[in-house]
């Protein structure tokens, strides 16, 4: 099991950047890769990005060049930074564990976080 904890989310005026974290604990010592997913109001939860046990990542389209998703091991933390964020960017945003290398969707994931608001205004 891997229990994971998502901070830092909030409100930003468009162009400005928030750094999101995902601290993980459990069966931390496995190698696994961490994705984010999103979730506007009335909409379906999408991908944003993931980043592999050895650092690779993988981006949508609509965040490239925006977003970058780091990870400390030594800290079993993952972060997520946005940067020129939209208001377009405004919902929850999630982390989550996965075995699959560089994963994109939500089934390849087995464990979650309970998610954290972020809002862009205008």
């Amino acid at each position: 099991q891997v229990q994971l904890v998502e901070s830092g989310g909030g409100l930003v005026q468009a162009g400005g950047s928030l750094r999101l974290s995902c601290a993980a604990s459990g069966r931390t010592s496995s190698s696994y890769g961490v994705g984010w997913f999103r979730q506007a109001p009335g909409k379906e939860r999408e991908f944003v990005g993931t980043i592999a046990w050895t650092s690779d990542t993988k981006y949508a389209d609509s965040v490239k060049g925006r977003f970058t998703i780091s990870r400390d091991n030594a800290k079993n933390t993952v972060y997520l930074q946005m940067n020129s964020l939209k208001p377009e960017d405004t919902a929850v945003y999630y982390c989550a564990a996965s075995f699959v290398w560089l994963g994109h969707l939500q089934n390849q994931y087995q464990y979650w976080g309970q998610g954290t608001q972020v809002t862009v205004s205008s």
